[in-house]
């Protein structure tokens, strides 16, 4: 007994982990990935797939997959980054960037959060409106409140707010695949839009939207924090194997968010494209819609996502808030004025009466534009071995991770141009 005392009191933490047995302790190194995710399937989503859906039909699938496949590239770097290195990358931005360059990273970064709790904290409200009838504004107000319950399972260790978040987005997949294959969709028509093709300018838009909706910047702040935070290794080998936990961990996330961003576009298609119910763009038309079409249940559940999805979202939103002060300043605020300060603005729309759909769709062409400012950055610092150690890229990883950043860059220079030209 004592020499099993003094074994397990020398061993690692990764080694404590995987002590607990096979199956635990591969469950262990999951988790991560699931609170990006839910950021993937936040109200923005709802909002831009299913207007791309209603508007345009299977036009835009291609966009929803390549931005899905971005996405598992671009978490697996920044989840890298925080175990390779041990600090976020906000952190890292400001020990190795000049000063002006991270305040000016620091300021784009606020307004990214500022977007993305517009988006998290109106899909929400609109939720408690469909279900409850509850006003927006108040509904707002409840959702921002909503928030702290969430972040305080913080208080119990990472696991336990990393498991509430997790079956947050196993309730959003359970809700669109029941309207799936309820809803039904064109098999063909689907494999057709796999083709990249656009329509004018509102389909660029969208594809901005969809872009900055998958894709999200704050996410890529906070899942380098989350693994710092994690497991700490003490060797190579420890940090290969963390690795490797780790790509398991986002392949499984996200490919539950890309399939639920997928539905979303589908059930729209299938159900508003072509002499569907008007008004199937906005969030109250498709649950309207959903219902006329396919069913009460359908819309119930359509609004029991959105609702979780705004929940979670907004929680996992507001630890972003903190890393990136943190990091970017080192500097902590209270908990309360930090929620304050990225759900004031969500609470102006919603006092004077803007259309929370269209601002939910501005908003994600926002954190479209905020890609490049978290994305650049990570592919810089994951292809430097000074920083990475055995865990710097590859070569061929480093080049794809240019492209997609390449490939963002320009998608917003075309929006900026076609919006000009009018």
């Amino acid at each position: 007994m004592v020499t099993n005392e003094l074994t397990t009191s020398r061993a690692t933490p990764l080694q404590a982990a995987r002590a607990r047995g096979r199956v635990r302790g591969r469950l262990i190194l999951l988790g991560p990935a699931f609170v990006a995710a839910v950021a993937y399937v936040d109200p923005g989503n709802f909002a831009t797939n299913s207007a791309a859906g209603a508007r345009y039909g299977y036009l835009l699938v291609w966009v929803v997959v390549v931005a899905n496949l971005m996405a598992m590239l671009v978490q697996t770097l920044t989840a890298k980054l925080g175990l390779a290195t041990g600090r976020s990358l906000p952190e890292l931005c400001r020990e190795r960037l000049p000063r002006p360059v991270n305040r000016v990273m620091w300021a784009q970064a606020e307004l990214v959060a500022m977007a993305t709790d517009l988006a998290e904290v109106i899909g929400g409200a609109v939720a408690l409106y469909l279900l409850f009838g509850i006003p927006l504004l108040p509904g707002g107000i409840i959702i921002g409140a909503t928030a702290f319950a969430v972040l305080a399972l913080r208080s119990r260790g990472f696991r336990a707010f990393e498991i509430a978040i997790a079956v947050g987005l196993g309730v959003i997949v359970l809700a669109f695949a029941a309207n799936l294959l309820a809803a039904g969709s064109d098999p063909g028509s689907a494999m057709a839009g796999l083709v990249p093709r656009l329509q004018g300018t509102d389909s660029v838009l969208l594809a901005a939207g969809i872009l900055g909706a998958t894709v999200m910047p704050h996410v890529i702040y906070v899942h380098s924090a989350l693994t710092r935070d994690r497991i700490p290794a003490t060797d190579d080998t420890e940090r290969r194997i963390l690795l490797r936990g780790q790509r398991t961990d986002v392949l499984l996330a996200l490919s539950a968010a890309g399939a639920v961003n997928l539905a979303m576009l589908l059930i729209a298609a299938a159900s508003f494209r072509g002499g569907g119910p008007g008004g199937a763009d906005s969030l109250e038309g498709v649950h309207a819609g959903l219902g006329q079409t396919i069913g009460t249940a359908a819309a119930f559940g359509f609004a029991v996502a959105l609702l979780v999805s705004g929940l979670a979202s907004t929680s996992v939103g507001t630890y972003a808030g903190e890393v990136i002060m943190q990091g970017f300043l080192r500097r902590r605020v209270p908990l309360l004025l930090r929620r304050l300060v990225t759900l004031l603005p969500a609470l102006a729309v919603l006092a004077i009466g803007l259309d929370p759909t269209q601002a939910l769709v501005l908003s994600q062409v926002i954190l479209s534009f905020g890609i490049p400012f978290a994305l650049i950055p990570v592919v810089i610092f994951t292809r430097r071995r000074d920083l990475m150690g055995n865990l710097v890229n590859h070569p061929l990883t480093t080049a794809a991770a240019s492209v997609v950043a390449a490939l963002v860059v320009a998608l917003n220079a075309f929006l900026l141009w076609q919006v000009a030209a009018g």
